[in-house]
């Protein structure tokens, strides 16, 4: 097999020998690289790793998650303070994985937050928002697309922050004090399951949108 990478900057002396406390690059930490990829290459901080590590994890020993799992990964995680001393955790996919990750959503995010303590998982797309100024180049012709604009961008957030439940309807209302608030109706077959998740919900989108929301069955 291939020679094992060993750090010897870590050789230890200890009185009565040598030690080697070596980091040894072993196929499962090889794996867990694969399974977050920054963009421009950045290196993933240890939190991120530790999530790319749960998924090989689950990629290892989930049956019904082990051939979905082996091609997909994560372009960040980020752990956020809710209110109530709750915290949730944010993982970021490709846009073009959206639809995979939907696929096992339930299943990948009910193993997650066993691993993490019933800390709320949420799956978000990574999107890129284009401003009022976008120009395209010489080479892309054309009007800026409307799902990149800033408020499609934060429907698709909503969108993914409540999947699989399905949003009926929204208004928005102003409060007394001036500021508004989105009133989002969610498909009420679902309220056994969601109604304890959407204080969680609504922290998120303002942390990611800086708008206020609430959610109701309809």
């Amino acid at each position: 097999g291939p020679p094992l990478l060993v750090s010897l900057s870590l050789l230890l002396y200890s009185p009565n020998r040598f030690t080697l406390s070596s980091f040894v690059e072993t196929p499962s930490s090889k794996m867990s690289s694969n399974k977050i990829r920054k963009a421009g290459g950045a290196e993933p901080d240890e939190f991120e790793t530790s999530v790319a590590q749960e998924l090989v994890n689950l990629e290892m020993t989930s049956t019904d998650l082990k051939s979905a799992l082996s091609d997909l990964y994560i372009t960040a995680a980020k752990e956020v303070d809710c209110a109530g001393g709750r915290k949730a955790i944010i993982l970021y996919v490709p846009f073009k994985l959206l639809k995979s990750f939907n696929k096992i959503h339930q299943r990948l995010v009910r193993e997650l937050e066993k691993k993490y303590s019933g800390k709320q998982v949420i799956i978000i797309a990574q999107r890129t928002i284009l401003g009022k100024s976008f120009a395209r180049s010489h080479k892309t012709q054309g009007v800026r697309p409307r799902s990149r604009t800033l408020t499609a961008v934060q429907d698709a957030i909503l969108d993914d922050i409540v999947y699989p439940t399905e949003i009926t309807g929204k208004r928005t209302r102003c409060k007394v004090d001036g500021k508004r608030i989105l009133k989002v109706y969610l498909d009420s077959k679902d309220q056994a399951n969601v109604e304890t998740r959407t204080e969680t919900f609504a922290d998120v989108y303002n942390k990611l949108t800086n708008k206020q929301i609430s959610f109701h069955f309809a």
